[in-house]
């Protein structure tokens, strides 16, 4: 790694617009803006940028039910984000919105040149549409049974139970999440985004980004599987920028949203007046652009994103850094559990400090998911901010203070001990550049751990005692403070707002990564006074209890366990396959006759893909008899079949043992 001055740009996913921030979003801002805090700090010329995403039918939706515009809306949230964000610390250099004219003419830029470059094209489709509201809906905005698992309330895109992905005409029994009534099929013409052509100029992109592998093997499935191209137009109504020499067409959100980084740096440069738009989005200069983003937004922005700048001219990223889901206690965020905790209910109970000390204790470079585990959150930051590296001061300050009048000795007693702590330099920036930056914290914090014993060893408050050793405790108390000044200039990156109160605290204006081995020799120290101050379990407390919500709950939300008694009430029968057959107009379901015994049932199964009707015929199989019957589109289902597997081709049926009997109970 050099250490000549660097130019760089960071982002962060732009917060969509109609929601408060959460603590999931916090792990990338603050992951981002730990990254970005430690560029500086090493001297490197590192501008962050993000905005707020403000365009698209949710923002349109929700605007229309609170009876406000969507620019009331957004700019509401906007506001309410660049406090939550200012609070925690992280510290943008400008904070802009999509819906801004830099993102307008960036976005119609990059439009008209993939036009003419003959990567945009219109094609007629069709689309659900809501008859009642008079609007098409966009995929998410239809709910209906999963055509592969049978699961029901799924979106129009994809599976939450199985993942798979497909249309909302695929989904059994549609509905329209905005009026609950039947969507039907119309035509539209839509502008398209050959993406397919960009497989060989992609490929070689990740490989110069050096992506993160999981990211890379998640990439090789999209590859395999063929790339798409792209629909980057939305019918009116639409709240989002009208489509150059159309009346009723919009750009997709996803189209204008990822030109929020340019659009918000060129409103920055505008502003500023000493930086040039061209020298970091344009090809050919020696700059450097990282994006910041969660693993469920990789499609968009390490395969469509990157095709977008370069068939229109702009450069590509460096580098995009994805990073996992945040769980709380184990479990996914649920506003019944109290752990859907939101930015502003964290901040009214405590220090953003700890959190952002937590999240890097357990932050890695890959999309692995980190826990959020509060009774490790509330014992580990009190063991290491309190009782390691704050400690280390506590114990050395007032000594220097009430015997020296607050004067630093002019050397140190142990160079050598030092210097360790100085040739840690080079690994922690290490860890920090390729933001492994659990592992920093966790050398900080053995580091503070010899610390201490030092002072153990010297005991200062024992010398104290003898008038002949006094010199030996401002030494030693010398030694620990610059001890503890290093691990702070080394940590100034997690815990800024900590960071400050010692440089107070030291007489110190602003710090270098360099300055982490040089001594502070000879100077005048100020009082001490706490700069953290333990978690109290009840804190925690009170904020879980705060974000709880006993009603309103949304399916996510719940508690993903059942208890015995739930589980007790599914019958669970041996059925033998009678008859399998091919529903006519269903692309993934077999119609089945099952003989449970003593009656006979017609189930609806997903299972096409990996059975041929033929195969099924006499086979036992286990299904859940005392579902309650269900319409569907080609009829009603009167059970369900069991199996498992991720979907498509691999669906594996649960079958009985020989001699099971139809009509048997399932033990």
């Amino acid at each position: 790694m050099t250490d000549a001055p660097r130019k760089i740009l960071v982002t962060s996913a732009l917060p969509y617009a109609n929601g408060s921030i959460h603590m999931g979003h916090l792990v990338e801002y603050i992951q981002t803006d730990i990254w970005v805090r430690f560029q500086k700090l090493r001297g490197h010329k590192c501008i962050y940028v993000c905005a707020s995403d403000a365009h698209g039918t949710p923002i349109m939706i929700k605007a229309r039910e609170l009876g406000v515009t969507p620019e009331e809306l957004t700019s509401r949230f906007s506001e309410e984000f660049v406090r939550d964000f200012a609070a925690f610390g992280v510290d943008f250099d400008n904070y802009h919105t999509t819906h801004s004219p830099e993102n307008e003419a960036l976005t119609v830029e990059m439009f008209e040149a993939l036009r003419a470059a003959g990567d945009i094209y219109t094609k007629t489709i069709e689309q659900a549409y809501d008859e009642e509201e008079g609007m098409f809906l966009p995929d998410r905005f239809v709910r209906g049974t999963c055509p592969f698992c049978e699961t029901a309330d799924q979106y129009g895109d994809a599976c939450e139970n199985c993942s798979k992905t497909y249309t909302p005409a695929d989904l059994i029994d549609p509905v329209s999440v905005i009026s609950g009534t039947t969507p039907v099929t119309r035509e539209s013409e839509h502008y398209f985004f050959r993406l397919s052509e960009y497989e060989d100029r992609l490929r070689a992109w990740m490989k110069s980004a050096t992506l993160d592998k999981n990211a890379v093997a998640k990439l090789d499935e999209w590859f395999d599987a063929g790339l798409q191209d792209w629909d980057i137009s939305r019918d009116a109504p639409y709240f989002g920028f009208r489509i150059p020499g159309t009346e009723d067409k919009y750009f997709y959100v996803w189209l204008d949203a990822p030109v929020g980084y340019p659009a918000s740096f060129r409103n920055l440069c505008e502003r500023r007046g000493d930086l040039d738009f061209d020298e970091y989005w344009r090809p050919g200069h020696d700059t450097e652009v990282y994006h910041f983003i969660g693993k469920d937004i990789m499609y968009f922005h390490m395969l469509f994103w990157p095709a977008v700048l370069e068939g229109s001219g702009f450069r590509t990223p460096t580098s995009v850094y994805a990073h996992g889901f945040l769980t709380v206690n184990g479990f996914k965020m649920s506003k019944s559990r109290g752990t859907f905790i939101k930015a502003r209910t964290y901040l009214d109970n405590l220090d953003p400090s700890y959190l952002r000390y937590y999240y890097a204790a357990k932050l890695g470079p890959t999309i692995e998911d980190i826990d959020l585990n509060l009774d490790d959150f509330v014992a580990r930051v009190n063991a290491d901010l309190v009782g390691k590296l704050v400690n280390i001061a506590s114990r050395c300050a007032g000594f220097i203070n009430k015997r020296f009048d607050g004067r630093l000795s002019g050397a140190l007693p142990d160079q050598a001990l030092f210097e360790e702590f100085g040739a840690a330099s080079g690994t922690l920036a290490e860890h920090y550049e390729r933001r492994e930056y659990s592992k920093a914290m966790r050398l900080v914090m053995a580091l503070a751990d010899k610390a201490n014993r030092y002072i153990d060893e010297n005991k200062p408050w024992v010398m104290i005692k003898d008038e002949d050793r006094l010199d030996e405790v401002q030494l030693v108390c010398t030694q620990g403070l610059n001890m503890f000044r290093s691990l702070m200039i080394y940590l100034e990156p997690v815990i800024p707002a900590v960071g400050d109160g010692a440089k107070r605290f030291l007489g110190e204006d602003t710090w270098r990564w360099a300055d982490a081995s040089t001594p502070l020799l000879d100077a005048t120290i100020d009082k001490f006074t706490p700069l953290i101050k333990r978690i109290e379990p009840e804190q925690v407390q009170r904020m879980v209890e705060q974000s709880k919500e006993t009603h309103d709950a949304t399916p996510a939300d719940k508690d993903d366990t059942i208890s015995i008694d739930d589980f007790m009430q599914v019958d669970l029968r041996i059925a033998r396959i009678e008859k399998a057959e091919p529903v006519e107009g269903a692309d993934k379901l077999l119609a089945l006759t099952l003989d449970l015994g003593d009656s006979t049932r017609s189930v609806f199964a997903g299972i096409k893909a990996a059975y041929t009707a033929e195969s099924l015929v006499g086979r036992h199989v286990v299904v859940v008899a005392n579902l309650a019957p269900r319409k569907m589109r080609f009829g009603v289902s009167e059970g369900m079949v069991l199996a498992a597997g991720p979907g498509g081709e691999d669906i594996f049926l649960l079958s009985a043992d020989d001699g099971a009997k139809p009509g048997m109970r399932v033990k």
